[in-house]
């Protein structure tokens, strides 16, 4: 016999206060996150490793429940820069990691904005 799940109650900061479009958003953002501390450890480049760390703290602070709006806001730029930031810091020396990781930032902004008009609405 099965029993039923049990749901984080209103107010609270888990995953299960959480939206489907937050939840995703998180994902992604976690693989952005994972692949900049990776690339930012193998090619020792510092501002690489901290932007990773600076999603990393977006995604705590917001599972958290800090300014869920304001950061949402924040990281369409935050994550937007990084895309004409890497193609001009590689200048030709394109990966497939990149470019994956790139294609998940575009899916990215793109869920940030829509998470942000939803917000605004309610």
């Amino acid at each position: 016999m099965s029993t039923p799940t049990q749901q984080a109650p209103t107010g609270s900061s888990g995953m299960n206060s959480l939206s489907t479009i937050e939840q995703v958003i998180l994902i992604l953002l976690g693989i952005t996150a994972v692949t900049h501390l990776y690339a930012g450890v193998v090619e020792g480049a510092p501002p690489v490793l901290l932007a990773g760390v600076g999603f990393i703290g977006g995604m705590l602070l917001y599972t958290r429940g800090v300014r869920r709006h304001g950061l949402a806001i924040a990281a369409i730029p935050y994550t937007a820069v990084q895309i004409p930031l890497w193609y001009v810091a590689k200048a030709g020396n394109f990966t497939l990691v990149g470019y994956v990781d790139k294609i998940v930032q575009i899916v990215l902004v793109v869920a940030l904005v829509a998470l942000v008009f939803r917000q605004r609405n309610a």
